[in-house]
């Protein structure tokens, strides 16, 4: 994500410079254990959640959580649109972009889970009831899976690491996409039952 290089874009990662050669693979993995597990702890152990009355409607927060996730999706695919386009400096500006949007729709959905005194539950029938699950075991496998991969490719975006950037980019892009598209699709399946 550095400075843009003329020429062969698979010569570029000769052409500049790491500004690290660290991995911070350590901090990574530990960032990506506990957020799934603080995920994982609110969504099946409901008990550990908010004992209070809330004073406004909750479920307002899963609205959040879709137009986060829709923001998300539309900033990465300008990011990956940038990137076709070697325009490395818009490329980054919409990762920040949608590391932001993702941030805040961590926010949001941790909240949900913290405050709601119990899981909805999907209340649809038949065919439809077997693609709904399908996509949310889809989505929350990956979603969990995507947390240190967009890390990792986000730092060696950042440090110039540029071959490790490309080589884990080429997952990180598409499963990003899916579990940001997904996350919207499961919310739009589920708002009648919140």
């Amino acid at each position: 994500m550095g400075k843009q290089a003329k020429g062969d874009p698979n010569n570029q990662s000769n052409q500049i410079t790491p500004t690290s050669n660290k991995n911070f693979a350590g901090i990574i993995i530990t960032i990506s254990i506990l957020a799934n597990v603080i995920i994982l702890l609110l969504f099946f152990a409901p008990s550990i959640g908010y004992k209070g009355s809330v004073d406004f409607d909750i479920t307002i927060l899963p609205r959040f959580n879709a137009v986060f996730n829709s923001f998300t999706f539309i900033f990465l695919l300008a990011a990956l649109i940038a990137i076709i386009k070697r325009n490395v400096k818009l490329h980054k500006r919409f990762i920040i972009a949608a590391f932001s949007t993702t941030m805040l729709f961590l926010v949001t959905y941790l909240s949900f889970h913290y405050l709601s005194p119990e899981t909805s539950k999907y209340g649809g029938e038949g065919i439809i009831r077997s693609i709904y699950f399908f996509i949310l075991i889809t989505h929350s496998i990956l979603a969990a899976l995507i947390v240190p991969l967009a890390l990792f490719t986000l730092v060696w975006g950042w440090t110039n690491q540029l071959k490790k950037h490309r080589k884990i980019a080429r997952w990180t892009m598409p499963i990003w996409l899916y579990v940001s598209s997904t996350g919207v699709v499961v919310y739009l399946m589920m708002a009648p039952y919140y």
